[in-house]
């Protein structure tokens, strides 16, 4: 095994995260599939030659409409490494991402958390 391409994240409706996603945090549709029972097949990803991507799946039932922003428990559960992040610090606040802090410098590098739109705790991180 090589490594983790996607990772699972419930969501409330598929435009909607596609449009944070891709628009917010500047994220690349990789792939948007009609499967033909009301539901899709979305994948987002950081730009870049290669990274784990995001499966963007609509919550079907009240358990997981209830995991909805909450898939990690209230900690950072994704960490989004950048090599500009002042730039990327900067440009997603201009789209109207919600920081929880200020910037850190911390040994291991830049970093300052931030919430999706539903609430997923995130770190954008600049190692050091």
């Amino acid at each position: 095994m090589s490594h983790i391409a996607l990772v699972t994240l419930v969501v409330r409706d598929y435009d909607e995260a596609l449009a944070f996603y891709t628009d917010a945090l500047g994220f690349e549709l990789v792939e948007d599939t009609d499967r033909g029972d009301g539901s899709r097949w979305v994948v987002v990803r950081p730009r870049g030659p290669t990274g784990t991507g995001l499966l963007l799946a609509r919550a079907k039932d009240g358990a997981q409409e209830a995991a909805v922003g909450a898939q990690t428990g209230g900690r950072v559960g994704f960490f989004l490494y950048t090599e500009d992040f002042a730039g990327d610090h900067e440009r997603m606040r201009a789209a109207g991402v919600r920081f929880l802090e200020e910037p850190r410098h911390e040994t291991y590098g830049s970093v300052a958390v931030f919430e999706d739109l539903y609430g997923n705790r995130w770190d954008l991180l600049q190692p050091a």
